[in-house]
């Protein structure tokens, strides 16, 4: 099997919503880091011109090759990455090997046994 790494950097009250939503595309997890800190083009400034880092989490998601795209797409729409600036980014990356996986390569291999509703 083939994987793909999808990396999402999320604000954290959308962090569930986002797990939720790659849950259904076809994920069999995720590993949460929480507190991570993004910066944009320009730093966000509030009042008495104090910078704002808002924290987020970053979502690590092993997928599937052929599951990545969908989970990703899945997770942009939940999130609004594409319609709402500074909400979150998500990429996908090559997955050269991977040990400890024995366990989600039998679950993938019994839900492709299984038939689509």
């Amino acid at each position: 099997m083939r994987f793909k790494l999808i990396v999402a950097m999320v604000e954290d009250d959308l962090t569930d919503d986002i797990l939720e939503a790659a849950r259904q595309a076809g994920s069999t997890g995720a590993t949460v880091i929480n507190n991570a800190r993004g910066e944009g083009l320009n730093k966000a400034h509030g009042i008495f011109g104090m910078e704002i880092t808002a924290q987020r989490d970053m979502l690590l998601f092993l997928a599937e090759e052929h599951r990545s795209r969908h989970i990703l797409e899945a997770i942009a729409k939940v999130g609004e990455f594409d319609e709402t600036p500074g909400t979150g980014i998500a990429f996908q990356l090559d997955v050269e090997d991977a040990v400890g996986i024995k366990n989600q390569i039998k679950s993938l291999a019994n839900a492709e046994k299984q038939p689509q509703s």
